[in-house]
């Protein structure tokens, strides 16, 4: 049973991605053919280069002029979302964890789909894939992952993005765009990577926290990982906070090098960050609605 919470959230994120929807191009992601299709659109005046087969001969006698019948054909599009549910997604320094952030993505990422009429699937994963929603498309569906993700427990878990990788190259699916919603904090992944981004078009949606990308002088700190468990005393005092900071610098740089090299586009998105306007016209531009 949807708590009253969720329920709210989900319909004030349908209305603030409707609203930031109106008056555009999505909603129909049918395109007019010329050949064999999915649904008749009508009939019309022959043009140079149209296929003679589809000649209606009967209206052309009709009307004494050659008449050819076009049809609509529905994209058969898959959007993937791979959502990190590991312990490091539900941290904050501010009011909103990560976790909440990434939820929020993953579920306008899934209307705006629902409304180009793409099909949409879900995997939940940490240590490994947790669950799986296979791609379908309709409203109740993509209610049904919204509900998902929203509403998902925290685990003591670590983070394995090989395994979400892999599971979605498994899935074996034509024409697919994949998005992976992470902190990217884990293992190495350049080798799953690679395969992904060679098989679909991937995007990485890396969500951090604000003090993930500078983080504050505030002296000596008490640490605990919260996906190993193990407690570290950080030194945040001049120079040993230039060292953090530093080392943060490296990680994002390096793995930026990464996704480049495999033509993956990164869009780093923090908690504090007011991303829906910028996330929908960024998504409407890559699947070309």
């Amino acid at each position: 049973m949807i708590s009253k919470e969720i329920l709210k959230k989900i319909k004030q994120i349908e209305l603030s991605t409707r609203r930031l929807l109106s008056g555009s191009l999505v909603g129909d992601s049918r395109s007019a053919i010329k050949g064999s299709g999915l649904e008749f659109d009508q009939i019309r005046e022959y043009q140079l280069g149209d296929d003679v087969r589809f000649i209606d001969w009967k209206s052309s006698v009709r009307m004494d002029k050659i008449l050819v019948k076009q049809y609509r054909e529905e994209r058969n599009r898959t959007v993937l979302l791979a959502v990190d549910v590991s312990s490091s997604m539900f941290f904050s320094s501010g009011d909103q964890l990560k976790s909440e952030s990434v939820a929020q993505i993953a579920s306008v990422l899934a209307l705006v789909a629902s409304y180009g009429k793409d099909q949409v699937g879900l995997i939940l994963f940490s240590d490994d894939v947790e669950l799986c929603i296979p791609p379908a498309s309709g409203r109740s569906h993509v209610r049904k992952i919204m509900e998902t993700v929203l509403s998902h427990a925290q685990s003591q878990k670590k983070t394995n993005i090989c395994a979400a990788l892999r599971y979605a190259v498994n899935l074996k699916r034509k024409d697919v765009i994949l998005f992976v919603l992470s902190d990217f904090i884990g293992n190495d992944f350049s080798k799953s990577l690679g395969l992904a981004a060679s098989r679909y078009d991937v995007v990485a949606m890396r969500c951090v926290d604000a003090h993930e990308q500078k983080f504050p002088a505030v002296g000596f700190l008490e640490c605990q990982d919260s996906e190993t468990g193990q407690s570290l005393v950080l030194d945040a005092r001049g120079k040993g906070v230039r060292s953090i900071n530093a080392f943060l610098h490296a990680w994002r740089s390096e793995q930026d090098a990464l996704f480049k090299k495999y033509g993956v586009d990164c869009i780093e998105i923090t908690s504090r960050q007011d991303f829906m306007g910028d996330l929908i016209k960024f998504f409407r531009r890559r699947m070309r609605y």
